[in-house]
């Protein structure tokens, strides 16, 4: 009997694993390590235990200053979905400053979602507003800026309750219930915004 996946678990099994499949971390941001730190809350805890440690964090651009040789980038930390990119409209866990070699021109970054892969070199005392602040630093090695989109999803359309089975080797084709019927609701289309390349 050929491998098949029967009934609607296993439909909604091969939608999932379709779309877990399209999810990839850039390779600016994949690292030496298989999983950097991401724990913000742990390393901010206690810095001194991650020093030299590959992180990857992402959130919302704050501010950007040009230093000699170097660009800091102050970043509002948020969790990171599978693709490394920061959740929309999730909490900040945290500041960070992350260093980037050479020059880069702040109008680029300002307000921008980021994620940055790199190596942390410890704690710096700072400022947010009139509160002193101690940001976690990270010499970056890697970075990537991600655009904001909106797109539009439309919920899947009901499926014809009568359809054609097509002939197998086992069976001739005809007409019958489709065991999928009824199990989709269609709904008005929905417009959401996200995180992109």
């Amino acid at each position: 009997m050929p491998n098949r996946i029967k009934g609607l678990p296993g439909l909604l099994l091969a939608a999932t694993l379709m779309l877990s499949g399209c999810v990839s971390v850039p390779t600016t941001l994949q690292g030496t390590s298989p999983l950097p730190q991401q724990d913000l809350l742990r390393v901010m805890n206690a810095p001194q235990l991650y020093v030299g440690q590959e992180s990857r964090f992402g959130g919302k651009v704050v501010k950007v200053a040009n230093l000699n040789g170097v660009t800091r980038v102050e970043i509002a930390t948020q969790p990171l979905d599978d693709g490394a990119r920061p959740q929309l409209g999730a909490a900040s866990v945290g500041r960070i400053y992350a260093d980037i070699r050479g020059f880069v021109d702040p109008i680029d970054l300002n307000n921008q979602y980021v994620t940055v892969l790199g190596t942390i070199k410890g704690s710096e005392k700072g400022e947010i507003g009139q509160a002193s602040y101690n940001f976690i630093v990270i010499d970056v090695k890697g970075y990537q800026r991600w655009r904001m989109v909106k797109q539009v999803v439309t919920p899947p359309q009901p499926i014809d309750p009568w359809i054609w089975y097509g002939p197998t080797r086992h069976r001739p084709g005809y007409w019958g219930p489709n065991p999928y019927w009824g199990v989709y609701s269609s709904g008005p289309a929905q417009v959401e915004t996200i995180l992109t390349e």
